[in-house]
């Protein structure tokens, strides 16, 4: 059996060292590596080989939507990335899926399910919790019991998050490599998809939402 290399990328020491022990402890599972921050991750990815990235969405440089948007871009072909995340899996599942994701993994979940999720990754599916499948069912868009913000392309939730968190459109632009002007008319349009008028509605719905990182 091939033995699964999984590399592990979380800011809380703890955190990485439970997980690196779940991981040894499997017989079909080797430890990839670690990295605490994002550009830790993608220094990791360049260094080392790995089959499986569990990544946190809450990281103290960048977002994890933002390290999961640039490994689909560069890594695509070979690494699947799970989001292990502590964030509400029916206000994030969606997004992160959109993104490229192989899976979400609430940091609620044993072992069993984590480890479970990590074989169906590497096997090219993807993992999904009955909640999650029963949104995908509905159509991910803004189905009935949907949160408002599943209308939103996956580039819209990027922009909506770096929105909420106050960022200036010219700050957003700046560190996605787009000009002021299609930022701007990203930002228009998620205002109209979510029937908002200010920054500061944004703001308050993801605050309200469990959105903010």
């Amino acid at each position: 059996m091939p033995v699964i290399r999984v590399a592990v990328v979380d800011d809380h020491q703890l955190v990485r060292m439970g997980l690196r022990q779940i991981i040894e402890a499997e017989a079909d599972f080797a430890w990839a590596g670690e990295a605490k921050t994002g550009r830790e991750a993608l220094s990791l990815l360049r260094a080392h080989a790995c089959d499986v990235l569990l990544l946190d969405l809450s990281l103290p440089d960048m977002s994890g939507l933002d390290v999961l948007r640039h490994i689909k871009s560069h890594h695509d072909d070979s690494v699947a990335t799970l989001v292990l995340s502590a964030y509400p899996e029916s206000q994030y599942g969606l997004n992160v899926l959109r993104a490229g994701a192989s899976g979400f993994v609430s940091k609620s979940a044993d072992d069993g399910e984590l480890c479970r999720a990590i074989r169906a990754a590497v096997r090219g599916g993807r993992y999904v919790s009955p909640e999650l499948a029963e949104m995908l069912v509905s159509g991910m868009q803004g189905a009935p019991g949907e949160p408002r913000h599943s209308v939103l392309s996956e580039r819209e939730f990027q922009i909506f998050c770096k929105l909420a968190e106050g960022r200036s459109v010219s700050e957003i632009a700046a560190s996605l490599f787009l000009s002021v002007k299609t930022i701007s008319t990203y930002r228009t349009r998620v205002l109209e998809k979510m029937g908002m008028k200010t920054n500061a509605d944004i703001t308050y719905y993801a605050i309200k939402n469990s959105l903010l990182q």
